[in-house]
């Protein structure tokens, strides 16, 4: 059963969009919250496939961001489809910084618009979640799945990592012992598309593995071409989440 969480304040365009998220698949259960306190509150106790969102609610003009980070604490890795009035020039880049799914202002798209990102998530989650289940061998040195966010251990120890540091130390893993370029490592990077973002993003996953194994030296830097996972399950130890 697929259940989705509608957080909008205003009655008739949370059921709107609930109505749309309805009629684009069948089995589909929505619950709308309207405050940030219930919609908090049914994040932290309910798993949601995906939550559809609007930044503002009530009084409190960012409330929506509270919501994302919320999300990200409980590193299920829910998408997160942001829909606001919020002028999409300005705010779209913030969100998918916060690694929000997609940003849709309101009165600028249509139902098929909507439900077409909507299918694309759904489409996406359900697909790769079973296939990095998958993946999972015996002996693998890596073990992660940066789709959903949890939280990965090196050796037994929990390391933190943002989504797009999962996702680039996922990326490398699966090509071990190639170079992976950097035009490569931009497909799943969402913002921020340049070679030191890429590099700020390869430090973050080093120093967080070296907080648990000041040894580790399993990505190595190919200059001005990319990185290459190096680490090998004997010598490396075991990442799994």
């Amino acid at each position: 059963m697929t259940r989705i969480a509608v957080i909008e304040d205003d009655l008739p365009t949370s059921n709107q969009l609930a109505g749309w998220i309805r009629s684009a698949r069948s089995g589909i259960v929505v619950d709308q919250w309207f405050t940030r306190d219930e919609a908090e509150a049914a994040l932290a106790s309910e798993h949601y496939d995906a939550v559809v969102l609007d930044i503002e609610l009530g009084r409190e003009r960012h409330a929506g961001v509270a919501l994302i980070n919320a999300i990200n604490k409980l590193r299920q890795g829910t998408p997160v489809l942001v829909v606001s009035a919020m002028p999409a020039a300005i705010y779209r880049s913030i969100m998918k910084a916060l690694d929000a799914w997609d940003y849709l202002q309101k009165t600028t798209f249509e139902e098929a618009d909507f439900i077409e990102t909507f299918l694309d998530i759904l489409r996406t989650t359900q697909v790769a979640a079973p296939a990095a289940v998958a993946a999972v061998a015996p002996g693998d040195a890596l073990v992660l799945d940066p789709l959903w966010q949890r939280t990965p251990t090196w050796r037994g120890e929990r390391i933190n990592l943002p989504l797009t540091a999962q996702r680039i130390l996922a990326t490398l893993h699966q090509r071990s012992g190639e170079v992976v370029s950097y035009d490569e490592l931009f497909e799943v990077v969402k913002s921020g598309r340049n070679r030191d973002n890429v590099r700020k993003h390869v430090s973050t996953i080093r120093e967080a593995l070296r907080e648990v194994d000041p040894a580790f030296e399993g990505i190595e830097n190919v200059p001005m071409r990319g990185f290459r996972w190096v680490g090998s399950p004997l010598a490396q130890g075991r990442l799994k989440t």
